[in-house]
């Protein structure tokens, strides 16, 4: 059903997506004056975000500082993260947890009133900020949606999908959004804030919920912006193991911070717990491979699961018990390292549209992201990207013809499968050269990202090309826009 010229809105910033990174966008642009309207797939507190079990990283700690979460970023990275981009988010997250403390979030804190600071794998120093144990995303989102829905200068548009991005003389000028109904609402806006999360649910296996398949970094290149570091596609190395609807469900890496281990078929450890993710997904990997085995095991039963308890909760539906049982995991598609390439303020390379969270790739993560630093960036560039969208020029008055639909943002589940094969956690060009002919136009470009890429580093595994290249140390690959991959240096 189109829209009638009647139903065009205008704001000052568009935002599609409404998780941690969208929400906390729109409520910053709203607080500095802009009117904002915010698209979303999902009703406000039932995003991706809102599974989140991370905490946010941040050298709160008497004894930590930037400088040490910096040094434990760039290591994780392997040699591929910018390092301005690391220092912007190592600098700048304390200060947005105590922003999230006034805007009503309660973070978990010790019996003396301190906030109770985790570890996580990668990390030297206790600093990931939780809230209700693994509940951290479900307490953030709620307490941001509660105020999104109120707030005066924000617009709230859901259920809702942005269906192509709206441009003018080589500019983003806002959106086209499609109701659930099939009716098209045109939004013209000085700025357009993807915050539309990543694209792990392209895998077969996967810890995301099924809409995580990059909708936005679609959007993005085809309107013209270019994606970054596709390549790297972080694997969790716990996720369970056991088939049907659980299948993927993801066990939060703080667990094994309190001291859970996990064990081979004969019941050994066999990799260091804490390393960061690629080495132990990657370890998982090679013992399966060993053992033949689908799964190993995670060891829970001296952990206090009243600490985790919608993970106690997911294992109960399953008729596992972590007090007795050893609980089956494996590694599944996680978090997206790459994405709309954008700089340190979440501007991509197409005047007017800017992405932040895991759509965005500012450099920030490398080649491995490091744990909680994630959540920590959608509010880092949340913000950012909200001033920045902010300042954009307001758009002509008559922009143009509102776009067109874009192709579906859904997979073919044969695409989802040939991911899994080809671009897992292990990857060869014979593999990748047959992906090229994939019928969906994002697992072509992830093809050529890897492809591009003849080496192995952090999360991208080539066994053909086994050892890092020093040349590409920094180096980001760009994809899209028509173009061959390229290279750039990000300072």
């Amino acid at each position: 059903m189109k829209a009638s010229p009647e139903t065009l809105l205008r704001s000052d910033v568009a935002v599609v997506g409404a998780g941690a990174a969208g929400l906390f966008a729109a409520l910053v642009a709203a607080d500095l004056g802009a009117e904002v309207v915010l698209v979303t797939r999902s009703p406000l507190a039932q995003t991706a975000s809102f599974w989140a079990q991370g905490g946010i990283a941040a050298a709160l700690a008497e004894g930590d500082s930037p400088a040490l979460h910096a040094q434990d970023t760039l290591a994780a990275g392997r040699g591929a993260a910018r390092e301005s981009a690391v220092r912007v988010l190592c600098e700048e997250s304390p200060a947005r947890v105590h922003e999230l403390e006034q805007l009503g979030v309660s973070f978990d804190a010790d019996r003396h009133g301190n906030l109770a600071l985790g570890l996580e794998g990668g990390h030297s120093a206790r600093r990931i900020v939780h809230a209700g144990g693994a509940a951290t995303g479900r307490r953030i989102t709620r307490e941001l949606s509660a105020r999104a829905a109120v707030h005066e200068r924000i617009q709230v548009l859901e259920p809702a999908a942005a269906v192509a991005l709206w441009t003018h003389d080589g500019r983003c000028t806002g959106l086209l959004a499609r109701r659930r109904d099939g009716f098209e609402l045109p939004v013209l806006a000085r700025a357009t804030v993807l915050a539309t999360g990543g694209m792990a649910a392209l895998w077969e296996r996967t810890t995301n919920p099924p809409g995580a398949v990059g909708a936005g970094l679609g959007l993005a290149e085809a309107a013209g912006a270019r994606l970054a570091d596709l390549e790297f596609m972080q694997f969790h190395p716990t996720a369970l193991r056991t088939g049907g609807a659980r299948d993927g469900f993801l066990i939060t890496e703080a667990i094994r911070g309190e001291g859970a281990t996990l064990l081979d078929a004969s019941g050994e450890r066999f990799v260091d717990e804490l390393a960061p993710r690629d080495h132990v997904a990657l370890a998982i990997e090679a013992e399966l491979a060993r053992s033949g085995e689908r799964a190993v095991s995670l060891d829970l039963r001296e952990i206090d699961m009243t600490r985790f308890p919608n993970i106690a909760a997911a294992l109960a539906e399953m008729g596992l018990d972590p007090a007795r049982d050893l609980v089956p995991v494996a590694p599944a598609a996680h978090y997206t390292m790459g994405g709309v390439a954008t700089d340190l303020d979440g501007r991509s390379t197409l005047p007017g549209l800017l992405a932040v969270g895991e759509s965005a790739c500012s450099g920030l993560h490398g080649a491995n992201r490091l744990a909680s630093n994630s959540l920590a960036e959608c509010f880092v560039w949340g913000r950012r990207a909200a001033v920045a969208a902010s300042a954009e020029p307001a758009p002509p008055p008559v922009p143009g013809p509102a776009p067109a639909p874009g192709p579906p943002s859904l997979p073919p589940e044969s695409t989802r499968a040939a991911l899994w094969r080809r671009a897992g956690l292990q990857r060869d060009a014979s593999g990748l050269r047959d992906l090229l002919d994939d019928p969906f136009p994002l697992a072509r470009l992830i093809a050529a990202a890897c492809l591009a890429r003849e080496e192995s580093r952090g999360a991208h595994q080539r066994t053909d090309h086994p050892d890092s290249d020093p040349a590409l140390d920094e180096m980001h690959t760009l994809v899209g826009g028509g173009s061959d991959p390229c290279w750039e240096r990000w300072q």
